[in-house]
């Protein structure tokens, strides 16, 4: 099957991958006080906690820090939350697969597709904060922050559903990921200032890391009121793509096997 045709495929399932990330939001807030709102409260409290302890060490504003570390939280979070998720996605919806012929990446489409509605919801409290603390950096580059809702489901959807096919044979995949996610939290500026690193001579941690270049489509505009350079928009790309060639190499000779592993 070409890639065309299974992209079609995708697209005549619309509705059932609809309703099955539909259902995973309603059951994410089901007989909560707070419900939706817990997507932006979560993740408020702990920036004012990491705050207060960091803007100590490195000698900055809590008001001006807080959103630096608001941003990559919330970012990270998606991104982490996708790909272990991703990992689980074909052994959670083994029934499904059983019963259908759907095509399989339908079912990590569901995860990044509720992701991206939460991480919606906890954009606003990071946007209600620059507007409080940074008024003046609202220009027409903030329209460039609003790019990164496709460009994080551009990398998140492949990186995700080839991580499905290889939890699916190994089922230790989702704890070693939890590894080196968190190995790639240490080496990337998700809390950290980009002065630590550049401070430290660790500038290509910076310069030839794609979670520097996706978190600048948010922090460039937002926090300091520019726009998101071409790099930073080719390397998000460019890594998307590679992941994506992966996916589907990986697919092509694994797709008719997953039933076997499930």
């Amino acid at each position: 099957m070409s890639l065309l045709e299974y992209m079609k495929g995708v697209w005549a399932a619309r509705h059932f991958w609809w309703h099955l990330s539909m259902a995973d939001l309603r059951a994410r807030w089901r007989r909560s006080f707070f419900g939706v709102f817990w997507s932006i409260l979560q993740p408020l409290g702990l920036t004012l906690l990491l705050s207060v302890v960091f803007s100590n060490i490195f000698g900055s504003s809590l008001g001006a820090y807080a959103p630096y570390i608001l941003s990559g939280m919330i970012i990270w979070e998606y991104v982490m939350s996708t790909v272990i998720g991703g990992a689980l996605a074909f052994v959670q919806a083994d029934a499904y697969i059983k019963q259908t012929r759907h095509p399989l990446a339908i079912y990590t489409l569901r995860n990044v597709l509720t992701g991206l509605f939460v991480l919606g919801l906890a954009s606003t409290a990071l946007v209600v904060w620059v507007l409080v603390v940074f008024p003046h950096n609202l220009s027409w580059s903030w329209l460039a922050a609003l790019t990164i809702f496709p460009i994080l489901a551009m990398i998140a959807w492949p990186w995700a559903t080839l991580m499905a096919y290889v939890g699916t044979r190994f089922r230790d995949l989702p704890h070693a990921l939890g590894l080196i996610m968190q190995a790639m939290w240490f080496v990337s500026p998700i809390y950290f200032e980009t002065s630590v690193f550049r401070k430290g001579n660790l500038h290509v941690l910076l310069d030839y890391n794609p979670i520097y270049h996706l978190l600048e489509i948010v922090r460039a505009p937002l926090l300091r009121g520019e726009w998101p350079t071409l790099s930073n928009y080719g390397w998000c790309i460019g890594t998307g793509a590679l992941i994506a060639v992966l996916a589907v190499a990986v697919g092509r000779r694994a797709e008719k096997k997953v039933i076997f592993y499930l």
